[in-house]
């Protein structure tokens, strides 16, 4: 299991990092993860359209949504089985969505890894034929050091979360529960407090990867709009 991990996970995402490092990022390390978050967002490009298919197909569902809930107001179990009837009913899944946090986890891990021991590695035994080694590693992105916690980037995390989650909740303000407002703050406040015990790449990994899904999300809502009105029946 460790080689598998070593061989085929940490050394090939450490590799494509220090060849984006030696070559189209000029020796930034900041800039090299940026590229490498895009990178892994194109490959899973595929995944993020149909999870914005299903968002597409939740949003144009809202008005039986609002049905459900007030036909079914008193009895909470029935009217958690009529939404995924109709969820099933109308193909809504998200395992697409749970498949590309799940990838993007596991580069965070990755990433950990890299960083914790201060990108230290013995090019003879981890670079590629094809990966120029460099001389040195620029870990300082517009005045902060990628390598070390950063309160200001984890607070930016924070507030883009929040902004998210808010704008989501918007959209279907009519089913907000207790429990969807305390998550708004606190979810929020907990990825805060993480990411000031981790290095500041993880939160400019986080940021990269939020801004392309709102960066997708956009696109699809400019080319596929939820009809303002929407047949209940």
């Amino acid at each position: 299991m460790h080689s598998f991990w070593h061989d085929f996970l940490y050394t090939p995402l450490l590799n494509v990092l220090i060849f984006l490092y030696s070559g189209p990022a000029a020796e930034n390390l900041g800039v090299a993860v940026i590229m490498l978050t895009i990178l892994l967002r194109v490959v899973l490009l595929p995944f993020t359209i149909l999870d914005e298919r299903n968002r597409f197909r939740y949003e144009k569902l809202n008005k039986k949504f609002e049905a459900i809930e007030r036909d079914f107001k008193a009895d909470h179990v029935k009217r958690s089985e009529k939404i995924r009837d109709l969820l099933k009913q109308h193909k809504v899944s998200y395992w697409s969505k749970v498949f590309v946090m799940g990838v993007q986890l596991l580069v965070l891990i990755l990433l950990y890894q890299v960083f914790i021991g201060g990108i230290r590695f013995t090019p003879q035994e981890l670079l590629y034929s094809w990966v120029q080694a460099p001389s040195r590693v620029n870990t300082i992105f517009f005045g902060y050091d990628v390598a070390q916690k950063s309160l200001g980037w984890a607070a930016a995390v924070g507030i883009v979360l929040f902004l998210e989650i808010y704008t989501e909740q918007k959209r279907r303000e009519h089913l907000i529960t207790r429990p969807d407002v305390m998550y708004l703050f606190l979810f929020p406040i907990f990825s805060i407090v993480i990411l000031l015990l981790l290095p500041m790449v993880k939160s400019l990994f986080i940021l990269t990867s939020m801004f392309f899904t709102i960066f997708v999300a956009g696109v699809r809502r400019i080319f596929f709009r939820v009809p303002a009105v929407v047949d209940t029946k």
